[in-house]
């Protein structure tokens, strides 16, 4: 039961890529691949501030 929820193998990988194509066409998936780029530096970015903040709030708590 646990190998359905394994990674996907060789043959999996090429499905996918191929369901991927026939999805989004050959020109559209730089375009994909640009903004799931563009996101996830989005991500990296707040969750960066995020912890920035976290940080200077434990800074701010301890010199008082």
């Amino acid at each position: 039961m646990m190998y359905l929820f394994g990674m996907p193998g060789g043959w999996e990988w090429i499905l996918i890529i191929l369901a991927i194509v026939l999805l989004f066409g050959g020109r559209k998936i730089p375009e994909l691949m640009r903004g799931i780029g563009k996101g996830i530096r989005e991500f990296n970015d707040a969750k960066g501030k995020v912890k920035e903040s976290i940080e200077e709030g434990m800074k701010d708590d301890n010199n008082k």
